[in-house]
């Protein structure tokens, strides 16, 4: 079997190194020719010391690279997955920088790569129609990381041409799907962040905390999978083990199950059409004993469809859906606004967004930098 040569961008977080725990376990099968982080050059020096990449990356210059580092490609600045991709030249990229940041990168690696792993669901909450059509004109396989749309993707490979009734999307209910809405006003940092299921970094476990997430996936299945957001359904499960379920038009429902374990769908996508057994704990079906569903609470979690009411809005109101929330999470992790607060920040820059179409990158880039620049401005005033 051929060796893949593979680009790991986002190589410290938690995709990034589950990735390369793969890589450790099928060197036969991988070759990291090529890892980015963002400002963890600490983090990223022992995976460079381990893997041996002819490019590497940071954002952040660090004041020096170690002398036995110095055997590969240095790229440094905002631009450093584009330029390393381009420089590297994989088969696959591992696309997983945090939020719009991204967007570059997978725009990038759709002319530099074969196949594109797609962990950052912001290239399609943003540039999904522009990165979806470059994706069918350049031939590129776009193939899911998220543990939903790569439950998906899975069951979808049983299709066989009949047609789908519904995609259901799964939502664990993140760390305060039990409280009250007035509880949930006031959630500290620490208790937002303690997930009950899943081990992610900050950004995404916020998300998942106000539900945003789960309308993230939303507007991202509704590119991936080119299907109507109304045949697109949402249900809560709090044990995560049903990943997502597609239902056909006989009323047949396909669902891919497992433990909790993002190697699974990394797996997934970095072996297709193969699974990489990964040392995983087996669901034991007997101990588990139920599964659990639940509709999705609007007035609690209103981000959900708020997301949804964006991306049927069109135009630039995604981009500025996700510019907004990434500006509020961060005022949220940085103590400088309540929990609650999260929403109504971004519904008020939505409100004051005026409608306008975006037909290309730069036209995507220009609407986040105005609604980040208006959300900072509402931010200020909600400040603790």
């Amino acid at each position: 079997m051929n060796q893949r040569s593979i680009a790991i961008l986002g190589a410290t977080g938690s995709i990034g190194t589950q990735a390369l725990d793969l890589i450790r376990r099928y060197p036969e099968r991988f070759e990291a020719r090529c890892l980015v982080a963002g400002t963890r050059a600490e983090a990223l020096f022992p995976l460079v010391r381990e893997f041996r990449p002819a490019v590497a990356g940071l954002v952040q210059k660090p004041k020096d690279i170690p002398e036995d580092l110095q055997f590969c490609q240095w790229v440094f600045g905002e631009d450093c997955a584009a330029r390393a991709l381009e420089l590297a030249q994989p088969q696959d990229a591992l696309c997983a920088v945090v939020g719009i940041a991204g967007l570059d990168a997978v725009w990038t690696a759709l002319d530099c790569c074969e196949r594109v792993l797609l962990a950052n669901k912001e290239a399609l909450v943003t540039g999904g129609a522009l990165v979806m059509d470059k994706a069918r004109k350049l031939d590129r396989a776009l193939l899911p990381v998220d543990s939903e749309h790569s439950a998906i993707f899975q069951c979808l490979q049983a299709q066989m041409g009949n047609p789908v009734r519904r995609l259901h999307l799964t939502c664990s209910g993140g760390a305060l799907r039990t409280w009250t809405k007035a509880q949930i006003e006031t959630a500290s940092v620490s208790e937002v962040l303690a997930h009950p299921n899943w081990h992610m970094g900050a950004k995404i476990t916020v998300d998942c905390a106000t539900m945003m997430n789960k309308g993230l996936e939303v507007i991202e299945a509704h590119h991936l999978f080119h299907t109507p957001l109304d045949k697109i359904c949402v249900v809560v499960h709090p044990q995560s083990v049903i990943h997502s379920m597609v239902e056909f038009e006989d009323g047949a429902i396909l669902a891919q199950m497992g433990k909790p374990d993002m190697r699974g769908p990394i797996g997934v996508a970095m072996g297709f059409p193969d699974r990489l057994p990964y040392g995983g704990e087996t669901l034991d079906f007997v101990q588990l004993n139920a599964l659990t569903f639940e509709a999705p609470d609007a007035e609690r979690f209103p981000c959900l469809p708020l997301a949804i009411e964006a991306q049927r809005a069109g135009g630039c109101m995604p981009v500025a859906l996700n510019g907004a929330n990434e500006e509020a999470v961060a005022a949220f992790l940085t103590r400088r606004i309540p929990f609650g607060a999260i929403y109504r920040a971004v519904r008020t820059v939505l409100d004051e967004t005026p409608l306008a179409p975006v037909s290309s990158i730069e036209e995507v880039h220009s609407a986040d930098i105005e609604a980040r620049s208006r959300a900072k401005t509402i931010l200020g005033r909600m400040q603790c």
